[in-house]
Formats: C-alpha cells, structure tokens, sequence
C-alpha cells in the first residue's frame, strides 16, 4: 500500500472497523454545515466591533457620534470629579457592582470607553464583548493620552 519500510495496514481481523468513503464525506458536509450556521457559541456576537482606538480616532468618533453614543468613564468617583470627557457617564470599574451595573446597560448602544491609562478600561471592553456588547471603542492610554493629544478635557 506504500506505507513504508515494516508498516502494516490495520485489517479487519485486527479489530479495526472501515468507514465507507461516502459516510466520510456525509461527515465531513455535517461539519462544515453546523460550522456555517454559527459556531460562535450562540453570544450574538459574531458581527460585534470591539477594539481600541487613538484619541484622536476617539475625538473624531466623539464629533460624528453615532446615534446613541454612550462615552463611559470607568474610572472612580474621585477621579471622574476630576475631569472628564464632555458627557461622559461614571461607573467606576472598581466598585463591588461594576459587572452588574454593566450588564443593566444596551448591549446594542455603541459605548466609547476609557479610564485613567488603559488598563481599567481594557478590562471592562473585554468584559463587554464577554457580555456580547455589540460596538465599543476604547481609547488606547485613556484620558492621559486624550490630555497629551491636546484634546478638551471637562473639569467641574
């Protein structure tokens, strides 16, 4: 069978049953097809944009906001008093309720997201997709990043 040098073919009699060639290809067809009809888990959200994006990328979002556009400051209280983005919404990534809180939120809305330097924010946009939130765009190094690319920051 040209399997090489001392290699032996499995045969009936050793105990190995045969698949049939087209119960191979019925197989491989039933796989392909649950594959195409949405092998994703079921979380909807195979169309879902979710990614970071400049400040200046954000400010550009921020100025043709897309209807429906929620800017989300996951920083703290404290921190948000501070300044912020111009109608921005607080809820703060540390607070024992955030994934709770998050999870009352439209999955459907889009959501610009940021924290202090990125990594609160990185957390929560994970958190999201995890959630099946359908378009979040964080802005990469936050609202420190935002501030050096010169861009309005609101302070009470």
């Amino acid at each position: 069978m040209g399997l090489g040098p001392g290699i032996v073919p499995p045969t009936e009699e050793d105990g190995v049953r045969r698949t049939r060639p087209e119960t191979v290809v019925w197989m491989v067809a039933a796989v392909l097809a649950l594959a195409a009809c949405g092998g994703g888990g079921g979380t909807g959200t195979a169309s879902a944009t979710i990614e970071t994006i400049s400040p200046t990328a954000a400010a550009d979002l921020v100025a043709e906001a897309p209807e429906g556009l929620v800017i989300l400051d996951v920083r703290t209280p404290q921190e948000f008093a501070g300044g912020h983005l111009a109608g921005a919404v607080n809820l703060d990534y540390q607070a024992a309720g955030f994934a709770d809180d998050l999870g009352t939120l439209d999955r459907d809305a889009p959501y610009l997201l940021y924290c202090r330097s990125g990594n609160r924010s990185a957390q929560a946009r994970e958190l999201m997709r995890d959630l099946g939130f359908t378009e979040v765009y964080e802005i990469d190094g936050g609202i420190n990043a935002w501030s050096q690319a010169g861009l309005v920051v609101v302070v009470p």
